[in-house]
């Protein structure tokens, strides 16, 4: 393991937003800093002493600021490796070694989104700054490079341990990073030298990219491709992962339609929420969502649609979970989890709002149009002479949120505004149903008045038969089987309550 303590780091960023502890964290290690332009104003206002980079190269920033960075000594200290002959170059020409470069390019993504113009477009090309970062990924063995601002907490957390040193796996690590932020800006420059408005094609290159610790498992490598910051903001913990990605965007979608009610807190395993309910407070509604699968949510996703507090993080502190997502926290809240260093904490900004979903297949691409139909209890059909009591309506509204996020063939047993029994990925929907009865008797939850929703048709009337037995009496599914009238003779015969919504929710 090469160690190498930073001595110098050059820092030429657009965006300062997390920056400051990043800058503090160096200085407070003794650290030299040399910055240009507005990153240099940012940190002299911060009281820390800075060395601007016309003092290095001698030479003023000219061309609008299109040339500052671009210069053999800033190059020269970047690229030089520290053995005899290259130090030897460096010291005969008074140039100072720099062990460290933060970058953070121009927006040229952003600016071509909001509409610039051609010149504005054009001019958030970044040049110096693309160069800076390649030149330290290049020299990975012995400079450290932070090539956006997703790696600004990342490369704190690093810094602040270990007395700033970096290990050769880190620089490793993050040169790779680099090269894959170069190579997606340059694709979004190319892309829009290429755009034609008579074309249309699936392209990803001009998002953020953000290389992962490996993908499903640890012999594939990942990266994902986005804009995180608009859905959520990470407080603490080690780096997400390629699955916890996934859970937090099923979390996030499921929650999405549950963002202006009670207290609502769900439990996600592998996408699917093993457990969800809907309280007047989020400690009550969290100890229900844990009661309807305490085995299934260890190690899972919690998220929640309302503040967390003190009470409620010291009870979701006694299960081992691997990330949690709230609006927010309080403050006593906050310090509590933080103890635990690796627990992931994110502070939720936004629901996802994409308009297409993308899965690759065979040798190319599934575009379809995303799942936004939102169910209102009036436009149902009822089909039945029983009709679901008032709380029954809730609960039946609450089922039919939950199934459709939830993978096909798919069933939710709710009771009182929480998930007592669900069954999900299953090769038939009676497999799907025995899985939720199934998991309510092992947590000892009663199923006398639950009711049943189903993210398609019955195609015979085996389930609504097997769930009458269990307890349920009302129903909830989209109708459209050739049979229908089978599940609706049963229901009819045994007092249940059947709502046809018309509309199924497949989830492959």
């Amino acid at each position: 393991m090469v160690e190498r303590k930073i001595h110098t780091a050059l820092i030429s960023v657009f965006s300062k937003e997390g920056l400051e502890p990043v800058v503090r964290a160096l200085d407070e290690n003794g650290v030299s800093l040399i910055s240009t332009g507005g990153t240099a104003d940012f940190i002299e206002n911060l009281g820390l002493e800075v060395t601007r980079v016309e003092q290095i190269t001698g030479f003023p920033s000219i061309l609008g600021g299109r040339v500052k960075t671009l210069h053999p000594a800033v190059f020269a200290g970047i690229l030089a490796r520290r053995e005899k002959e290259h130090m030897d170059t460096l010291e005969q020409y008074q140039l100072p070694p720099i062990d460290c470069v933060i970058v953070d390019l121009y927006p040229f993504e952003e600016t071509l989104a909001a509409g610039g113009s051609e010149a504005e477009i054009i001019e958030k090309i970044d040049i110096g700054g693309i160069s800076l970062i390649r030149a330290a990924a290049k020299n990975f063995r012995d400079v450290v490079v932070v090539p956006s601002r997703n790696f600004y907490p990342r490369f704190e957390s690093v810094i602040k341990f270990s007395e700033c040193k970096t290990t050769i796996e880190q620089r490793k690590e993050l040169a790779l990073a680099a090269f894959k932020q170069t190579t997606a800006y340059d694709m979004a420059i190319a892309n829009y030298f290429n755009s034609d408005d008579s074309h249309t094609s699936l392209n990803f290159t001009h998002l953020e990219n953000t290389p992962l610790r490996y993908g499903e498992n640890p012999h594939q490598t990942a990266s994902y491709f986005g804009k995180p910051r608009e859905c959520f903001r990470q407080i603490s913990g080690k780096s997400i992962s390629y699955n916890n990605l996934l859970d937090i965007d099923s979390a996030l979608r499921l929650m999405s339609e549950f963002s202006d009610d009670l207290p609502t807190v769900a439990v996600f395993k592998h996408n699917n929420s093993c457990g969800m309910a809907t309280r007047p407070n989020v400690i009550e509604a969290w100890k229900d969502a844990l009661r309807g699968d305490p085995l299934s949510a260890f190690g899972g996703i919690i998220c929640s649609n309302t503040e967390v507090d003190l009470d409620t993080a010291i009870e979701i502190n006694k299960i081992f979970y691997e990330v949690l997502l709230a609006p927010s926290f309080t403050r006593e809240a906050l310090d509590f989890l933080k103890q635990k260093k690796k627990r992931i904490l994110l502070e939720l900004m936004g629901y996802p709002v994409r308009e297409k979903n993308v899965k690759s297949c065979l040798n190319g691409f599934l575009v379809q149009d995303e799942d936004h139909f939102l169910h209102q209890t009036g436009d149902w059909i009822l089909s039945t002479r029983s009709k679901g009591e008032l709380g029954q309506m809730e609960d039946l509204h609450f089922a039919n949120r939950v199934v459709k996020h939830l993978k096909s063939n798919a069933i939710v047993l709710v009771k009182n505004r929480m998930i007592v029994g669900m069954g999900a990925g299953q090769t038939s929907r009676v497999d799907a149903l025995k899985q939720a009865i199934e998991k309510a008797e092992n947590n000892n939850l009663s199923l006398e008045g639950a009711v049943m929703a189903s993210d398609a048709f019955f195609p015979f009337s085996d389930c609504v038969e097997i769930a009458f037995s269990a307890g349920v009496n009302a129903v909830v599914q989209p109708g459209g089987s050739l049979k229908d009238k089978d599940s609706i003779d049963f229901c009819n015969s045994n007092g249940m309550a059947m709502y046809l919504t018309g509309i199924r929710h497949f989830k492959h």
